[in-house]
Formats: structure tokens, sequence, C-alpha cells
């Protein structure tokens, strides 16, 4: 490899390892240019020859977040029994985890907002999407009849009902929750969901049949 491209390849990880503990560190809004080319030694003109613009900096840091956060869940989905509901149950709870432990990096994967004109380039769709097996996967065991499009509903819902509450109980004002008590929520709010489907279900199923 040329020794040009090889000094750009690293000073490309350098920068991105930067800006995550930049975040890490101040938050979304703490990111600033100077200080990521003051960090990683070159002109505040050159980072943009690193990387696109800053859109692309945030989503490759966010990317480096989602494959930790796919790593958490996938070790949850192992660390108990193979029941679907309690497999659910740990993801949410990893999720949870995962999001007090990593606060100001997951508060930027959903602070971060492109320019109206932009869009999110496939790589990172896919990042995303990638994590939606681990809600699925259980669900499609448990409603073996539903096709794949209300199953990714009901993946989506499901997230969206936990992520709601992680976001308002780890909020740092006067909503915040003890973690301990918004763990506790959560699974009660997931068993509760199952619960639920499963109800509707067998009870479409009774009135289904002849």
């Amino acid at each position: 490899m040329p020794k040009a491209l090889e000094r750009r390849q690293k000073l490309r990880s350098d920068l991105i390892f930067a800006a995550e503990r930049m975040i890490a560190d101040r938050g979304l809004s703490g990111l600033k240019t100077r200080d990521l080319a003051r960090e990683i030694g070159c002109a505040n003109g050159a980072v943009y020859n690193l990387v696109e613009d800053m859109d692309e900096l945030i989503l490759r840091v966010g990317s480096r977040t989602l494959h930790r956060l796919d790593e958490a869940l996938s070790a949850a989905e192992r660390a108990g029994e193979p029941s679907p509901q309690e497999t659910l149950v740990r993801i949410a709870l990893a999720y949870c985890d995962f999001a007090a432990k990593n606060l100001q990096l997951w508060r930027a994967l959903f602070e971060h907002r492109m320019e109206a004109d932009k869009t999110v380039p496939d790589w990172s769709i896919d990042d995303q999407m990638q994590l939606f097996r681990h809600i699925y996967v259980p669900l499609a065991t448990l409603f073996p009849k539903r096709g794949a499009d209300e199953l990714g509903i009901t993946a989506r819902s499901l997230f969206s009902a936990v992520h709601g509450m992680v976001a308002l109980g780890l909020e740092q004002k006067l909503v915040a929750v003890p973690l301990p008590a918004l763990r506790e929520e959560i699974a009660g709010l997931v068993r509760a969901m199952i619960d639920g489907l499963i109800a509707r279900a067998e009870r479409s199923h009774a009135a289904a049949a002849p």
C-alpha cells in the first residue's frame, strides 16, 4: 500500500475515533471540526479530505455505536432461556443498559439530522435495519402465521415502546427514573405487550374457526 494512502487511512480512523470520544464526552453539539483537527494533528480543512462532511463523520461514529449495540443484544439473546418471550425481555433490558452506559453516543443516533436535500447512505441504513432481527426472530417464533410485513410492523412497535421508555427514563430532568426501576418497568411492559399480542392472536384464531 502506498505510504500516502496508508497515512490517509490512519488519519481517517483517528478522526472517527476522536469524534467518537468527543461525542461521548460532550454530546453531539460538542463536536467541533477545529478540535478534531487539533486532536489528530491536521489542518482544519484537511478533515474534509478524510470524510465528505460532518454528516458522514457522525454516521461513521453511529455505525460503530450500532455495531457495539448489536453485540450487546446478541449477548443478551444467548444469556438465558431460549423462550422467545424472555428473549425479548432480555433484549429490551440490554438496550436500556447500553443506552445508560453510552448515553451521549446513544442519543447521537437519534439527535443527528441530515440536511433536507441529503439522504442517509445505504450502508448506514443497513446498520440500523440489521438490529431489528433481534426482535423479529423471536416474534416470528411466537407468531408463525404472520407475514413478514406484519411482523416488521410489530417489531417496530415493540421497539418504539421500549425506546420511548428508555428515552424518558434516562432524561436527566424531572422525569428521570432510577435505572433499576426503569429496567423493572421495561420488563413489565414487554411481557404485557407480548401477552396481549398472544391473546389477540388466540381470539382471532378462535373467531376464524368453523
